[in-house]
């Protein structure tokens, strides 16, 4: 049975706008008028020419959008080169880093992760939350789930639940009070990454138990970069380092493959023994679009 779903990327730019109108306004957030019309408007002339060179048959703007709006929530640098460059690297990488049809890596932790890797001149600023604008933050994406029917939600709860369990283990092993690990949890930061990163339905396993196996890897190696290697940004370069591996998770647990508006729900490899009709068998009555994100 076919059934369609409401696009989420609406929900989502609106959210991540309201978010950082209210950053800009409430919270002071160190970001310009300036700076996030750059950022956005590189993000969407980048993926305008990307999809012309990829010969699209039109221009989307929604997730050139959410990336722009996520870069200028987290992306901080004093060069405004830098942060355009950026916005070029992030948006690009759909066009260039793709394998079995799909973009390797999610967009906006690609972006931050190789331009911090590559210049030293960019950063992640983590801090930048209160107490209150944090609950705040957390109500817009739990209703984003909501909205979104829950079409990815396994994969930002099982994350969740394990990078908080870890920080919990990792408070009773050294005897520290319970409220270092909660303070851990308050960041808009990890609510970015949960919500609309490691969350993004391009980028991660297409079944449920190999998204539940992703979420627990990527919350191991965030733990293991931050508490063992001592460095900063553990869940960017554990999310950039481990993404590669969706292709075999794909194998080892085939499932169905997402589609933005939920037009197909099509197993991408069917399991050994399993002949499906080809797709547009399956739904001879739907337009058929642009699938890149």
């Amino acid at each position: 049975m076919v059934r369609t779903r409401l696009d989420p990327r609406g929900y989502q730019i609106a959210a991540l706008a309201g978010l950082l109108a209210y950053g800009m306004v409430g919270l002071a957030f160190e970001v310009s008028i300036a700076r996030v019309s750059l950022l956005l408007a590189t993000a969407l002339a980048t993926q305008y020419v990307g999809g012309r060179l990829a010969r699209l048959p039109g221009f989307d703007p929604r997730s050139a959008l959410i990336s722009g709006l996520s870069l200028c929530l987290l992306l901080r640098t004093n060069s405004e080169a830098l942060a355009a460059g950026t916005a070029v690297v992030t948006i690009a990488s759909k066009f260039v880093l793709r394998w079995d049809g799909k973009h390797l890596f999610n967009p906006t932790n690609f972006g931050l992760a190789f331009m911090i890797l590559a210049t030293q001149a960019v950063w992640v600023s983590p801090g930048q939350w209160g107490s209150a604008a944090f609950l705040g933050f957390l109500l817009a994406c739990l209703g984003g789930l909501v909205v979104n029917r829950a079409a990815r939600s396994d994969i930002t709860l099982a994350f969740l639940a394990s990078y908080g369990g870890l920080l919990f283990l990792r408070a009773v092993w050294l005897g520290d009070p319970m409220s270092i690990p909660l303070h851990q949890l308050e960041s808009g930061a990890l609510l970015i990454f949960a919500f609309f990163m490691i969350s993004d339905p391009k980028t991660t396993p297409d079944s449920r138990a190999g998204r539940v196996l992703f979420a627990i890897l990527v919350a191991a190696g965030a733990a293991y970069v931050q508490f063992r290697l001592y460095r900063p940004n553990g869940l960017l370069w554990s999310l950039a380092a481990l993404s590669p591996a969706v292709a075999l998770i794909n194998r080892l647990f085939p499932g169905c493959r997402y589609d933005w508006a939920g037009r197909a729900r099509i197993p991408a490899r069917p399991p050994k023994g399993v002949v499906h009709a080809p797709a547009l068998d399956l739904l001879p009555q739907l337009p058929l679009g642009p699938t890149r994100g």
